[in-house]
C-alpha cells in the first residue's frame, strides 16, 4: 500500500535517522508545507522516514514516532537527509548495510539533497563523487579526508550539481528548501514562503562570512618581531623593505624566510590580518565603513570592500548587518 495519497503534489520524503537534529525537520516540513498555489491549493506533501518505523531519537530531549520505513523513499520525488549526530564522529566514511540498502531504493531521476552533515550519507553512498558539494565548515577537513573524489566548496550555503543538493550549517537548510520550492515554482511561491515564514528569500554570500579563519602565526623566530611591529601599524603602508630593514635583513632573505616561517608570502599574510582587523571592527565599533578601512590599513572603503568580498563573499555593509542587526546593535 502506497505511503503517499495519490495526488499531482510533488512527493517529498525526509529519510531521518537517530540523532537527528529537530530544527532540520521542522524546517522541511515549514517550508515545504507553507508553499501554495494561486488558488491556495498545497503544492507539496511531505512525509518522514526511517529506516525502522516507530520511536527517533533526536538531540534533544524529544523523541519522535516515525510511522514510515523506506518504502517512502521509492515513491519520493524528493528524498530530503538531514542530520544525525552520527555523522559528526564518521569512522570510515562508509555506510551501514540497511543504509546502503534503503538508499538503494531511491528510483533514478529522484532530486536528493542533504542538511549539514547529511551530506557524508550522500558522499557514502557514492550520489557526489565528481559532484560539487558542501558541508558544515567544521567537517569539512573530515570530508575531504574521508571523500576526496567530491568537489567540496566549504564557502557557500547550498550546492546544485544536477538532480543532487548539499547545504552547509543547520540554517542553510532554509536556503536549500527556499531555493527547490523556487525551482519547483518560481519566485513568488518562494517568497510567499520565505515571507511567511518570516525568513529572508534569499541571503547574500556564503558561509564564508561566519567561519574565523585564524591567520598562521609562523613556526620560526626570525621573522617575528617584524610581524609583531605589523600587526601594532596595520593602519599605515607597511612596505616590505621596511618589514625586513626591522629583521636587519634583505628583502629577498626576509621573503624567503617569511614564507618558511609562515606558509604565506608577506603581502599575502598582511592582507589576511587587515581583513581580520576588518571583520572585528565590523563586528564590534560603531565606526563608519570609511574609518573601519582605514584603521584595517585598506585606506578606501572601495579597497576595503574588495578584499572583504573575495574573503567572505559579502559587502562591509552586509557583514555588519548580519552581526550587528539593521540599526547598529551587536547581536
Amino acid at each position: 500500500m502506497a505511503a503517499f495519497v495519490a495526488s499531482d503534489r510533488h512527493r517529498v520524503a525526509v529519510f531521518v535517522r537517530p540523532g537527528l537534529l529537530q530544527m532540520e525537520l521542522g524546517i522541511v516540513h515549514q517550508l515545504f508545507g507553507q508553499a501554495v498555489s494561486a488558488t491556495g491549493d498545497p503544492l507539496y506533501t511531505v512525509l518522514t522516514c526511517t529506516l525502522v518505523p516507530g520511536a527517533v531519537r533526536t538531540d534533544g530531549d524529544v523523541t519522535l514516532n516515525v510511522a514510515h520505513g523506506t518504502e517512502l523513499l521509492a515513491e519520493a520525488d524528493t528524498v530530503i537527509v538531514p542530520t544525525s549526530d552520527e555523522d559528526y564522529t564518521p569512522v570510515d566514511g562508509r555506510l551501514s548495510p540497511p543504509l546502503a540498502a534503503a538508499l538503494a531504493r531511491i528510483r533514478p531521476g529522484t532530486r536528493i539533497a542533504s542538511i549539514c552533515t547529511g551530506s557524508f550519507v550522500l558522499a557514502a553512498a557514492g550520489l557526489l563523487k565528481g559532484r560539487r558539494a558542501t558541508t558544515h565548515w567544521k567537517s569539512c577537513d573530515r570530508f575531504r579526508e574521508l571523500h576526496p573524489d567530491v568537489r567540496l566548496d566549504p564557502d557557500v550555503l547550498y550546492t546544485e550539481d544536477g538532480d543532487v543538493l548539499t547545504s552547509a550549517g543547520v540554517a542553510s537548510g532554509i536556503d536549500l528548501c527556499l531555493h527547490m520550492i523556487r525551482a519547483d515554482h518560481g519566485v513568488a511561491v518562494a517568497n510567499a514562503v520565505a515571507r511567511t515564514t518570516v525568513v529572508p528569500p534569499h541571503r547574500d554570500g556564503g558561509q564564508a562570512q561566519y567561519i574565523r579563519r585564524p591567520v598562521p602565526e609562523g613556526t620560526g623566530s626570525s621573522t617575528g618581531a617584524a610581524r609583531a611591529w605589523a600587526l601594532d601599524h596595520l593602519e599605515r603602508p607597511l612596505p616590505l623593505r621596511e618589514l625586513a630593514a626591522l629583521e636587519s635583513m634583505s628583502v629577498r632573505t626576509f621573503t624567503r624566510r617569511f614564507r618558511e616561517e609562515v606558509g604565506l608570502s608577506p603581502a599575502r599574510w598582511l592582507t589576511l590580518q587587515r581583513v581580520e582587523r576588518a571583520r572585528q571592527l565590523l563586528e564590534e565599533s560603531d565606526l563608519p565603513v570609511d574609518r573601519v578601512a582605514a584603521n584595517a590599513g585598506f585606506g578606501t572603503a572601495v579597497s576595503l570592500r574588495h578584499h572583504l568580498l573575495e574573503a567572505t563573499g559579502v559587502t562591509p555593509t552586509a557583514y555588519r548587518r548580519t552581526f550587528r542587526g539593521p540599526h547598529g546593535t551587536p547581536l
